[in-house]
C-alpha cells in the first residue's frame, strides 16, 4: 500500500520520504520556489513535546512564505499515545508516528528532529515528566539539536511559565528550550557534543501563543502587545495553487493513527507569537527583524547571490535548463566557502535546483527489496537527460570505494540503463530504527552514537555516487538505492532498499497464558532473508519451564520463506511467569530477532528488528461464562488475550450486530475509544442496552470525553471526565471489597494491582447515577481521590460496566492481575450458576 499524493508539487524538495524515496519529479513552479529558498539564508526551529503538537500552518507559513529553513524539534516521538489505524502501541507506534511526522514535513516544507526522550504517557506536571526523563539528558538532545540546526531563531509550542496547566511533556518542552537557548552557546555545557557541533547562539526565542492564553478573546484585546507579533498565516500560494492553512491541513492530517486527518481550510487567519529573550524586537514585524538572511551573511556568498538572486529575477519557466550555465558557477563558488553550516545545506539545496533544471532523471534501482550483510546485489542505474545541457556520466562510485567508468554522454532524452552489481559490506548495518537497537530506560531511548542523536530515521548508506560533468563541471549526484516494481491494481510502487539479517523468528503471541498447568504447544515462525538457509532453532526458558523438543531443523530454500515449528510447553505447577526466546544458530552465528514489517498508505514501508521474546505466565485465575462478542476499537489486543485464558471470541461488524447475534454470547466487550471513531454504534446501542437487561454482560472500555458518536453511553447517566491515574503504581483503595467483582471467581487482593505498566487508568467517568457501583478509588500524588476507574450497574438481568482501567495496555504486558480482575467482570452475575452446582453435589 501507498499514498497517493494529492499535490505532489507541494514535495518538490522533501518529498523524497514520502512514496518510499521515489524519485522527485518536481516542476518549473517547484524549481523556482525551491530558487527562492535557496536565496534565503535564515532558520527557525519549532520545539514542542509529541508528533502532532506541531503548528503545521506556522511550520509551513515560515518554510513557504518568509521561504526560512523551518524544522520541528519534538521531544518525543509519540510512543505513549493511541494507535487508530492499527494495533502498534509502544515502540512500533513509535515508528509509525516518526514517519507521520516526516509525511506531514514532506508537504509543509520542515525538516524534523528528535530526541532520546521516551514518551512513557501521560504526565500531570513538567516535575514528573522530568524526573522519568534523563532532564539532564534531554536537555543536553536539545542543546545538540540547537547547535546541528543554528537556528536564528526558536518558537516554543507550550509556555514555560505554566506548569501544571497541560501536558507535563507539554510545559517540560518548552523548559528545556528555554533553558537550552543559553546553554547552547555555552562552551562549558555538554562539552562531549562539541565534537560534532560547535557552540551556537539563537538570536530570539517566541511563544506561540493565542487568544485563549489570555483567557478570553476579550483579556487578549486589553492585553499588552508589546512584545507580541502578529501575522496571517492564510497566506495564498499562486504557484502552489493552495493557500498556507490548506497546506497546514493536509501535512497536519498525516497524523491519522490519532485521528488528525481533517478538511482543509481558506481565508484570512491570524497567528501569534510572544518575544521572550534575546536581541530586542525591531519593529515586531518579523522574527529576523535585524537579522541578515541574504547571501551577504556568510563570508564569500555576495558573489554566490549575485549569480543566484539573478537567476530567480529572471527564472525562464518554460526552460530552466537555460539557467545551468550560472548555477554550476555559483556551485563552484559555493564549494570554496568557510561557512561549513551554510555550504553543507546550500550544496544539497543547490544540487537539487541544478538537477531538476538539466530535466535530469537519476535512479538506482536493485532487483530485490532487501539483502543480508556480506552480500551482492544487481542494480540499475537509469540516466535520463531531458534538456539539451552538455551532460556527461563520468563514473559511478560505490561505498566500498569501488569505481566504475562509463565516460558516457548523455544525449537529449535518450535513456540509459546501466546494470552493475553492487556490494554490501560484511560490517553493513541492519535496516532498524536506531533508537531500538539496545534496550532502553521507561523515560529514554538508549543510543550510543551521538552522531545518531536526534535523527528522524536511521541514515542508509546503500548508494550509489553518480559522477558528472554539466557544462565541463565536475559534480555527483548520490542516489539511494531503492525498490521499484509494480502492481495490477496499483501501478508503479517503491520500497527503501532494506538491509536485514539472514534469519529471523516470530513467536506470534507474545503474551502465553496458562489457565492452568496443562502444557501448551507454541509455535515459532523462522524466516529466511537469503536462499538456502540451514540451521537449527531452540528455545531459552525459565529453570521452573520445560520445552520439547530441544531444538528443531531449520531448511529453507528460497528468501523470505517462512518455516513453523511446533514446541511444547510445559509450565509449572504453581503460577509463575518469565520470558521464552527462540534463537536461531546458522553457520555459527545466532539470531534472536524478529522482523517486523508495517505496510500503511500514508507512510514508507517500515522494517523493524526487534527481541524476539514471549512473556509466559502460569496463572491461577478461574471464569465463567465462555462465548463473549467483541466490538473492536481503536486497536488493542484484548480479544486475543481473552482467548489466552479459555474464552471464545469473536469480533463483530458493528453493522451486523442484531439480537439474534447478541443472544449467543455472555457478555460484550467494547474496544477501547469505540465510541469515538464508529459512527454505526449510534445505531446499535439500544440493541445493546437490550442485550444487558435481558442477562448479558457488557464491558465498556475507555473513550475520550469530546467526539463521542453517540447520546448515552450507559442505560443510565453517565459523564466522562478527564479523571486519570498516570501512576502505574499508585494505591488502590477497594471500596466495596465484599462486591463479587472482587470475590468472584478470583480473589481479587493487592497484589493483583502489582506490575502495571504506564497508568492505572485514563478518561474515568466524574459523574454517574446512583445505580453505579463505584468499586476502585485511587489517585495521583497530591490529588483528590478518583473514583470512576471501575463502574458496575445491574441494568435489568444484567451487568453493565464501564472501566478507564487500561487493560489494553496490561494485557499485552501479560500482567496477572489485569486478567484476574478482567475474568471477573465477565463472570458477573453467574454466582447463580455456582450454587446450582453446589446444590447438584
Amino acid at each position: 500500500m501507498r499514498k497517493h499524493l494529492l499535490i505532489p508539487f507541494l514535495c518538490a524538495l522533501f518529498c523524497g520520504i514520502l512514496q518510499a524515496q521515489q524519485p522527485v519529479k518536481p516542476s518549473t513552479s517547484d524549481i523556482y520556489l525551491s530558487i527562492q529558498k535557496l536565496n534565503f539564508l535564515g532558520s527557525v526551529l519549532y520545539v514542542a513535546a509529541h508528533p502532532d503538537d506541531e503548528n503545521t500552518s506556522l511550520i509551513s507559513y515560515m518554510s513557504n512564505h518568509v521561504k526560512a529553513r523551518t524544522g520541528y524539534l519534538s521531544i518525543t516521538r509519540g510512543d505513549g499515545g493511541q494507535n487508530l489505524i492499527g494495533p502498534e502501541i509502544r515502540d512500533l507506534l513509535g515508528v509509525i508516528r516518526t514517519q507521520e511526522l516526516l509525511a506531514a514535513r514532506s508537504i509543509d516544507g520542515g525538516e524534523q528532529f528528535f530526541t532520546r526522550a521516551n514518551d512513557f504517557g501521560f504526565s500531570k506536571d513538567p516535575e514528573e515528566t522530568l524526573s522519568i526523563w534523563d532532564k539532564n539528558g534531554v536537555l543536553s538532545d536539545v542543546v545538540l539539536a540547537i547547535r546541528k540546526f543554528k537556528p536564528d531563531v526558536i518558537i516554543n509550542r507550550f509556555d514555560h511559565r505554566t506548569p501544571g496547566t497541560t501536558h507535563g511533556h507539554h510545559t517540560s518542552s518548552a523548559m528545556l528550550s528555554f533553558e537550552a537557548f543559553d546553554l547552547a552557546n555555552d562552551k562549558s555545557a555538554f562539552p562531549d557534543i562539541q565534537k560534532i557541533a560547535d557552540v551556537w547562539q539563537p538570536k530570539r526565542i517566541f511563544y506561540n501563543t493565542s487568544p485563549w492564553a489570555f483567557g478570553s478573546p476579550e483579556e487578549f484585546e486589553k492585553a499588552d502587545k508589546t512584545n507580541l507579533i502578529t501575522f496571517d498565516i492564510g497566506e495564498y500560494y499562486p504557484l502552489k495553487g493552495l493557500s498556507n492553512n490548506e497546506v497546514s491541513s493536509l501535512a497536519s492530517s498525516q497524523h491519522l493513527s490519532q485521528g488528525f486527518g481533517r478538511q482543509t481550510n481558506r481565508g484570512s487567519q491570524n497567528e501569534y507569537i510572544e518575544f521572550l529573550k534575546g536581541d530586542a524586537l525591531v519593529n515586531n514585524k518579523s522574527v529576523f527583524s535585524g537579522i541578515d538572511t541574504s547571501w551577504n551573511r556568510v563570508k564569500g556568498g555576495k558573489a554566490i547571490g549575485d549569480i543566484l538572486y539573478k537567476v530567480e529575477q529572471e527564472f525562464n519557466f518554460k526552460d530552466p535548463s537555460v539557467h545551468l550555465t550560472d548555477l554550476m558557477k555559483a556551485y563552484q563558488l559555493l564549494q570554496a566557502i568557510e561557512d561549513t553550516h551554510w555550504k553543507t545545506i546550500k550544496t544539497k539545496e543547490l544540487k537539487f535546483i541544478i538537477e531538476a533544471c538539466a530535466g535530469l532523471y537519476l535512479e538506482a534501482s536493485a532487483e530485490t527489496s532487501s539483502s543480508t550483510p556480506n552480500s551482492k546485489i544487481k542494480i540499475n542505474i537509469e540516466a535520463v537527460n531531458r534538456s539539451n545541457a552538455t551532460i556527461e556520466l563520468v563514473s559511478l562510485s560505490q561505498k566500498d570505494g569501488s569505481t566504475s567508468q562509463q565516460n558516457t554522454v548523455l544525449k537529449p532524452n535518450i535513456k540509459q540503463n546501466i546494470k552493475t552489481d553492487y556490494t554490501i559490506s560484511n560490517d553493513e548495518t541492519y535496516t532498524t530504527p536506531y533508537w531500538l537497537a539496545e534496550k532502553g530506560s521507561l523515560g529514554m531511548y538508549k543510543v550510543d552514537d551521538i552522531n545518531l542523536i536526534g535523527l528522524p530515521e536511521t541514515p542508509r548508506h546503500v548508494s550509489v555516487d553518480i559522477n558528472l560533468k554539466i557544462n565541463d563541471t565536475p559534480i555527483t549526484i548520490t542516489k539511494h538505492v531503492v525498490y521499484r516494481f509494480g502492481k495490477p491494481e496499483k501501478g508503479e510502487l517503491y520500497r527503501p532498499f532494506e538491509i536485514i539479517p539472514e534469519a529471523s523468528a516470530k513467536i506470534p503471541e507474545k503474551v502465553i497464558i496458562f489457565e492452568n498447568d496443562k502444557q501448551k504447544n507454541v509455535e515459532i515462525i523462522v524466516k529466511a532473508g537469503r536462499d538456502n538457509l540451514e540451521g537449527f532453532v531452540e528455545i531459552n526458558h525459565p529453570k521452573d519451564w520445560s520445552v520439547s523438543p530441544e531444538k528443531q531443523t531449520v531448511s529453507i530454500a528460497n528468501k523470505d520463506e517462512e518455516q513453523r515449528f511446533i514446541f511444547t510447553i510445559m509450565p509449572p505447577k504453581n503460577q509463575s511467569e518469565g520470558h521464552i526466546k527462540p534463537i536461531i544458530h546458522i553457520n555459527n552465528k545466532t539470531y534472536t530477532k524478529e522482523r517486523i514489517e508495517m505496510d500503511y498508505d500514508h507512510i514508507p514501508y517500515q522494517t523493524v528488528l526487534e527481541p524476539s521474546e514471549s512473556k509466559v505466565v502460569r496463572l491461577d485465575i478461574k471464569k465463567k461464562g465462555d462465548n463473549i462478542a467483541y466490538i473492536a476499537g481503536a486497536g488493542d489486543v484484548v480479544p486475543e488475550s481473552l482467548q489466552q485464558i479459555g474464552y471464545q471470541v469473536q469480533t463483530l461488524n458493528p453493522e451486523s450486530i442484531n439480537a439474534d447475534i447478541l443472544s449467543a454470547f455472555d457478555a460484550v466487550v467494547v474496544g477501547v475509544r469505540a465510541y469515538n471513531i464508529i459512527d454505526e454504534l449510534k445505531f446499535k446501542q439500544q440493541l445493546l442496552f437490550d442485550f444487558v437487561e435481558k442477562g448479558g454482560n457488557m464491558i465498556v472500555q475507555y473513550n475520550t470525553n469530546t467526539r463521542l458518536k453517540v447520546d448515552k453511553l450507559a442505560p443510565y447517566d453517565l459523564k466522562l471526565s478527564r479523571d486519570r491515574v498516570t501512576d502505574e503504581n499508585a494505591e488502590v483503595r477497594f471500596l466495596h471489597p465484599n462486591h463479587p467483582i472482587l470475590n468472584y471467581p478470583n480473589k481479587i487482593t493487592q497484589e493483583d494491582f502489582e506490575g502495571w505498566t504506564q497508568e492505572r487508568g485514563l478518561y474515568y467517568p466524574g459523574e454517574w447515577a446512583s445505580e453505579f457501583t463505584p468499586i476502585l478509588s485511587m489517585n495521583d500524588k497530591g490529588e483528590t481521590p478518583k473514583d470512576g476507574s471501575l463502574l458496575v450497574a445491574k441494568y435489568g438481568k444484567g451487568h453493565y460496566i464501564y472501566t478507564g482501567l487500561s487493560f489494553f495496555r496490561e494485557f499485552p504486558e501479560g500482567v496477572s492481575g489485569a486478567y484476574r480482575l478482567f475474568a471477573n467482570m465477565l463472570s458477573i452475575g453467574k454466582e447463580d450458576i455456582k450454587q446450582a452446582e453446589n446444590l447438584k453435589k
